[in-house]
């Protein structure tokens, strides 16, 4: 019932007249609705636009091809998880361990989370040549969110933070990398990625 009074209120704005941003994020949410109720595999340009309830041109003239659309639903659904996460590591004063704590626990879960739409687009994405160029645009995102967060609790120059920050990063994919191939748990990932973190301020 839920997903039907979604979809009219989705169909009742595509048929007024947006703004071109606004279409474009209309469509975007469409996309994602798409991904989490279908499936990737069931997102291509056409569906997308029977599904908004817009002619095939309009999806076509926002993102010109499918792995045009798909990069453009990766990003947006990176920026709202680093959104979110921001969000929830300002909430408050922290100690420099509970912060450690709580930026190692929530990286590595949404990095080793295989079932979400995040690695649902990737994998659908996975072969494309823009994919190398936007993941490493999503690694700079999440590097500039560990700045943030880790600033307050630093006496390093900005630059030397960013660059220990960049090896935080790439320390948080691999240890997922390494959780998902079986090789360790969720807990012991978090602890080896909080005890780089402390070791690097």
């Amino acid at each position: 019932m839920a997903n039907a009074t979604r979809q009219n209120a989705t169909r009742e704005t595509a048929t007024r007249r947006l703004a071109r941003a606004e279409r474009r994020r209309q469509l975007l949410d469409v996309a994602l609705e798409i991904v989490r109720e279908e499936g990737a595999d069931r997102l291509t340009l056409g569906h997308l636009a029977v599904r908004a309830g817009v002619s095939k041109p309009v999806a076509y003239d926002h993102f010109g091809t499918r792995s045009g659309l798909l990069i453009d639903l990766y990003r947006m659904i990176d920026t709202e998880r680093v959104d979110a996460f921001r969000e929830s590591m300002a909430s408050g004063e922290s100690s420099l361990g509970e912060t450690v704590d709580r930026l190692a626990a929530a990286y590595i879960r949404c990095a080793g989370d295989m079932t979400d739409e995040f690695h649902a687009v990737g994998a659908a994405l996975a072969g494309s040549e823009e994919k190398a160029a936007v993941f490493q645009d999503l690694l700079d995102n999440s590097v500039q969110m560990f700045v943030s967060v880790l600033q307050p609790h630093s006496t390093l120059s900005p630059t030397e933070l960013e660059r220990r920050c960049v090896g935080m990063v790439g320390a948080g994919e691999a240890l997922s990398a390494h959780m998902a191939r079986g090789r360790c748990s969720e807990a012991e990932a978090v602890q080896a990625l909080a005890s780089l973190i402390e070791g690097a301020l």
